[in-house]
């Protein structure tokens, strides 16, 4: 191989090395904490999240699939003083083990969280693919 090959190919594992690190999720994006774990089954469904205690006190969600695939169709949280958002996960679109959506901004600057209420599927096949699992994780304001 000449020169040019070889400069080529290492701009390509930097470019590919830089792009995958980027995408990787990681436990250290601040102070995280687990707000709850769902099972997601198969058909079309909707969960309501009730925090307790510390989990209220987040400025910030985010939904990471920790088993299986799953479509993340809607986001809908309610805070303390009865403000309701609703955040369109399309964009999101689908989640496999270990990807994680993007955060979702809480409205209100002290208000606290009440209920997350969220809409999804599992993607597969009853007996051939297993169910998505998620968390729900929230940033601890400080």
């Amino acid at each position: 191989m000449n020169e040019k090959n070889w400069t080529g190919i290492i701009i390509f594992l930097l470019v590919l090395t830089k792009s995958s690190a980027s995408f990787s999720q990681s436990d250290n994006d601040g102070n995280l904490i687990k707000i709850a774990e769902k099972s997601v089954s198969f058909k079309s469904e909707e969960d309501v999240v009730t925090p307790s205690g510390q989990e209220k006190k987040v400025d910030k969600i985010k939904i990471k699939c920790i088993q299986g695939t799953l479509t993340l169709k809607k986001v809908r949280v309610e805070m303390s003083d009865d403000e309701e958002k609703e955040y369109d996960a399309k964009g999101v679109g689908v989640l496999s083990k270990v990807m994680s959506s993007f955060a979702f901004a809480l409205p209100g600057k002290d208000n606290t969280l009440k209920k997350i209420g969220l809409e999804y599927e599992s993607v597969g096949a009853l007996f051939i693919t297993k169910k998505a699992k998620i968390e729900v994780v929230g940033r601890l304001v400080e």
